[in-house]
């Protein structure tokens, strides 16, 4: 039997107290009973509570079928999404991929290079990324649900224009594969009337929520990664975390651990990991929280760092600033491989005395040494403890994280499953860009910049 992640809040231990536990005890059955139930607020959107154990067997193999194909076509796949649509699929593949994946030889890589495009709207970055493909055999898997929000959109275009222009339209149509509604939205649409190869994005499951689905699994498989031992580890993650008892769920107790320190104060959650691997899984975090949590004027504020790295930059912070933040820290046991320190004869640097030991030795030292400094400076640590990084385990705690941030969401009295903030800023671009049907917006808010300047 694989082994758990573990979770300690022992380095919060004086910020939570034993009998603040208890209060928290049937709040967190009834938020339990909420989600598994569906009684909840955004119950519509609960659809990935179950998902590790009610996946479709037949998507899953359809899903490695088009991974194996596109493998075979294409020196290039090209993700276009954005927020959810991408974040957890780059998490996905940097955790179990090499880190410098597309600079490998291909016989080693065995997959194509992996670009993310629409993710943001800069013109250099898709002139670098035209660039860099030049020559190459390319395939596209775009990610949206309606396939109308502004960016990945605009990405396809461009793409989908490229793609014609070089392989012809029949060409073209058997090298975008799209991952979006079933039946709605316009890249749906456009899907059927294209005869694009087609994944579905379940109803119920909301963007920030769905990297079990093809949104990550498609791009996983396409490059090489193990989707079958990630969706496992999120099946024996929703069989671990599944009991209602605070005192016996880690999940339930991250959630928890949250809520308290944020009724004393703690309004930032700085979440670090000591793996560069491990960056874009804190963006995916930062994402599933912020969206999350961030409503009616509340909400704990996610921040991420990478460590040791920030330490020399963020540290001082962290050691002296505001005592208005914690800390959650990733850290894993045994690491995927080693480098050894050898000895200088001359020991210009002083450095003798690591002679014979490995980096992660000293790695987990620096972790150990900041986890200590953090704590006796005020700063709060939770710490969540992976055995190995590996598609099993990065499975266990993309549940753990969506369960924790369910449940946290309940607590803190909102509806964890909308994002009507995310659209106030979309509303206003597309009338700034002169869309039909938003001239009357467009002329207030022209208004308003122009008092401004």
């Amino acid at each position: 039997m694989e082994e758990s992640i573990r979770f300690d809040y022992s380095h919060a231990a004086p910020f939570l107290l034993p009998d603040e536990w208890e209060p928290y005890a049937d709040a967190v059955k009834l938020a339990h009973h909420m989600l598994h139930n569906k009684t909840g607020p955004g119950h519509e959107w609960l659809g990935w509570v179950d998902w590790p154990i009610r996946c479709d067997q037949a998507e899953v193999l359809k899903i490695k079928e088009a991974a194996a194909q596109i493998r075979h076509d294409s020196d290039v796949l090209l993700i276009i999404g954005i927020g959810g649509s991408y974040l957890g699929a780059k998490a996905v593949l940097d955790i179990v991929g090499h880190t410098f994946s597309n600079t490998l030889q291909r016989d080693r890589r065995q997959a194509p290079e992996v670009y993310f495009v629409g993710n943001q709207l800069s013109a250099g970055y898709l002139n670098h990324l035209l660039d860099i493909i030049d020559g190459k055999d390319v395939s596209i898997n775009v990610i949206s649900k309606s396939g109308t929000t502004i960016e990945p959109a605009i990405a396809f275009r461009l793409f989908r224009d490229y793609l014609q222009k070089k392989y012809g339209a029949a060409g073209a149509q058997k090298r975008i594969y799209a991952t979006t509604d079933a039946s709605t939205g316009a890249l749906s649409k456009l899907a059927v009337e294209a005869g694009y190869p087609r994944f579905d994005i379940p109803r119920d499951i909301g963007g920030r929520f769905s990297v079990l689905t093809a949104v990550g699994l498609l791009p996983t498989a396409a490059a090489g990664g193990d989707i079958d031992a990630l969706l496992l580890g999120a099946a024996h993650a929703h069989a671990e975390y599944r009991t209602p008892e605070l005192q016996k769920n880690p999940c339930y107790q991250y959630a928890v651990a949250r809520n308290l320190l944020y009724r004393k104060g703690k309004l930032i959650e700085l979440f670090v990991g000591y793996e560069p691997q491990q960056r874009f899984f804190a963006e995916w975090w930062k994402q599933l929280f912020s969206e999350s949590e961030g409503k009616s004027g509340q909400g704990i504020f996610p921040a991420t760092g990478a460590f040791s790295t920030d330490l020399h930059s963020l540290g001082q912070y962290i050691q002296e600033g505001s005592r208005h933040l914690f800390e959650t820290v990733l850290w894993v046991d045994e690491p995927e491989s080693d480098v050894m320190i050898g000895e200088d004869p001359a020991d210009v640097d002083g450095l003798n005395f690591l002679a014979g030991k490995g980096i992660d030795y000293v790695n987990e030292k620096a972790f150990e040494a900041a986890l200590l400094a953090h704590v006796d400076g005020g700063v709060p640590n939770l710490v969540l403890t992976l055995p190995r990084q590996s598609a099993y385990y990065l499975g266990r705690l993309i549940y753990f994280f969506e369960k924790a941030c369910g449940i946290s969401g309940y607590l803190m009295g909102v509806n964890p499953f909308d994002q009507p903030g995310v659209d106030a800023y979309k509303e206003n671009m597309f009338a700034l860009l002169g869309k039909p049907g938003y001239e009357q917006q467009k002329m207030e808010l022209e208004a308003r910049i122009n008092r401004r300047s």
